[in-house]
């Protein structure tokens, strides 16, 4: 066996074992495997063939967009279509797929090109929501609707129960002005401290500061849920009792 085999070989189990430990009902390794290599390790593997996420990524965002807007439908028989819209938003944005995707590690099992590795590409929020999407693909081709929906539901279940308590579409941004005001004449600015991503898929990071200190970072795929996210980060740190 050749090295390169030997090597190939190794990889697989790594997934096998990954699945496993997991609970990722997937029998197909090979299209696991897919599902786990980034587009940047496929352009620096020309010579061989590779296939990246990128299809995966499209098919399982499509069946997480269906499995959760069939499960808000259902559950919430009386909400028009505006308040299901939100919802489901909430439960699908990539930091939801990106957390999803690290509490069970995906990051320490995507195959990166060098430049992806360099730059912290295993802990990036764009890479780890991809790559959740991508094994979302992968589970729903191996298996059915069925099993990818337990799948989803089962991992988006912190955020369904959100939804359930209704704190999926707060105002972040108005709670924490009517918080700070009572501290007197507080200045609050939002910051886009970074993005990244082309235009018709960004991420936003964008940073609060009140009267002139740091009080985080929120993160979104737009400005508006980025300065939302930032204001959360900001109530919970003043309750802490961070000074303002």
């Amino acid at each position: 066996m050749s090295h390169a085999e030997t090597r190939r070989k190794e990889r697989l189990e790594a997934v096998r074992k990954f699945a496993q430990d997991n609970d990722i009902p997937m029998q197909n390794i090979e299209l696991l495997n897919t599902a786990l290599t980034h587009t940047s390790y496929a352009n620096e593997h020309k010579g061989e063939v590779i296939h990246d996420n990128e299809r995966l990524e499209f098919l399982g965002d499509a069946v997480l967009d269906l499995v959760v807007g069939e499960y808000l439908f259902l559950r919430f028989p009386s909400w028009p279509e505006g308040k299901l819209t939100r919802a489901k938003a909430s439960a699908v944005c990539k930091p939801a797929c990106a957390e999803c995707a690290a509490k069970f590690q995906v990051g320490k099992y995507m195959l990166l090109g060098k430049g992806e590795e360099m730059s912290g590409g295993r802990t990036r929020m764009s890479i780890l929501g991809d790559a959740f999407e991508s094994i979302i693909g992968a589970v729903y081709l191996d298996n059915n609707y069925e099993v990818a929906a337990r799948f989803i539901l089962g991992h988006l279940k912190k955020y369904l129960d959100l939804i359930d308590e209704g704190n999926y579409d707060h105002d972040y941004k108005t709670d924490l002005q009517e918080l700070v005001q009572k501290h007197g004449d507080v200045e609050i600015r939002y910051n886009v401290i970074h993005d990244e991503g082309p235009d018709h898929d960004k991420t936003i990071w964008m940073q609060i500061t009140i009267n002139g200190r740091d009080f985080g970072t929120g993160i979104g795929k737009n400005k508006k849920e980025a300065a939302q996210r930032a204001a959360k980060e900001a109530i919970s740190r003043i309750r802490k009792g961070a000074a303002v």
